[in-house]
C-alpha cells in the first residue's frame, strides 16, 4: 500500500486548491488597489499549467496521466498584466466589475476542489471499511 498511486488525484486536487488559494489573494489586492494611479492588476493560470502537464505525460489514461505528474512542475506563475487598453486617466487597469466576477468565480473553483478532495477521501474511506 506504500507504493500504492492511491492518493494521486488528492495530490493534484490539493495542489489546486492551493492555486486556487492563492489566486483568490491576487484578486483581492488587485481590488484593494482599484483607486492606485498606474496600479497594473497581476493574474495567474494555474488551469493552463495543468492542462500542459497533462497532455506531456504521452498516455490516453487519466489514471497514468494523474500519476505520471510532477507535482513540483505544478507552479503557475503571477504575472501582471500591462494590457495597454485601460478606461481610465490615471493608468490603473482594474475593472472592479471584472475583478468582483473573477473573485466569485475563482471561489466556486476553490469550494469545488475542496468538495472533490473530500470526496476522494471518502472513497478510499469506503474501500477500507469493506
Amino acid at each position: 500500500m506504500i507504493t500504492s498511486d492511491a492518493y494521486n488525484y488528492i495530490n493534484i486536487l490539493n495542489k489546486a486548491a492551493s492555486a486556487s488559494w492563492t489566486k483568490n489573494e491576487i484578486i483581492a489586492n488587485n481590488i484593494a488597489n482599484v483607486d492606485t494611479p498606474d496600479f497594473k492588476r497581476s493574474d495567474m493560470d494555474f488551469e493552463s499549467v495543468l492542462k500542459e502537464a497533462l497532455t506531456q505525460t504521452g498516455t490516453k489514461n487519466m489514471d497514468k496521466k494523474v500519476g505520471n505528474i510532477n507535482l513540483a512542475s505544478l507552479n503557475a506563475p503571477i504575472y501582471t498584466d500591462y494590457e495597454e487598453l485601460s478606461y481610465r486617466y490615471d493608468g490603473n487597469n482594474v475593472d472592479i466589475d471584472l475583478e468582483n466576477a473573477y473573485l466569485a468565480d475563482n471561489q466556486i473553483k476553490y469550494y469545488a476542489y475542496l468538495n472533490a478532495i473530500n470526496q476522494e477521501f471518502d472513497r478510499l474511506k469506503m474501500v477500507l471499511q469493506k
